[in-house]
């Protein structure tokens, strides 16, 4: 990139761009959130580890992120982690883009899709969580993980290639 094509952006957006916060894959993580866009191609992997609180609630101990997109993608990766490590589930689900939009200082219109990866991704990672725990899953939880399940059936219908790929190279990451 250019340095003209920089100052469409905060400096907290560059510096996670640059240094991002809580970056790498986790080994046996409590949930995980796979999410894409179509239009631009970006996909996020998030992981969480959850743990409990003295007063039983459930929090957000630790927190990673995957993200194979542009740089406003891994900025809002990366800030999303900050933001909601050490927070309760419950917490954490009321995350929304427009919290992580304003953390980063703001983000160009053509780049606000990126801010609602972020915070699929984090929906998606408690809803494996809760679900593989046979744990009560809240409504809008429920019907986000819907939305984005269908939007996951249109990417892979669109990008068979690409999915393969991918597969066959989880595959061989976990036979090593």
């Amino acid at each position: 990139m250019n340095k003209k094509q920089f100052t469409l952006y905060s400096k907290k957006v560059l510096e996670h761009f640059q240094n991002p916060r809580n970056y790498g894959k986790m080994k046996n993580p409590d949930g995980v959130g796979k999410v894409g866009n179509i239009v631009c191609g970006d996909v996020m992997y998030l992981y969480v580890k959850i743990g409990k609180k003295k007063n039983g609630k459930e929090y957000i101990k630790d927190i990673k992120f995957q993200t194979y997109g542009c740089l406003a993608a891994i900025a809002s990766s990366s800030i999303l982690t900050e933001m909601v490590k050490e927070k309760t589930i419950e917490e954490a689900i009321k995350i929304n883009r427009s919290q992580i939009v304003k953390r980063l200082g703001g983000l160009p219109p053509i780049k606000m899709h990126c801010s609602i990866l972020a915070t699929d991704a984090l929906f998606e990672a408690i809803y494996d969580y809760l679900s593989k725990n046979k744990k009560p899953i809240p409504k809008f939880l429920k019907e986000r993980h819907k939305q984005i399940e269908k939007e996951k059936k249109e990417i892979e219908k669109r990008y068979k290639e690409w999915i393969k790929l991918e597969e066959k190279l989880s595959k061989n990451e976990k036979e090593k």
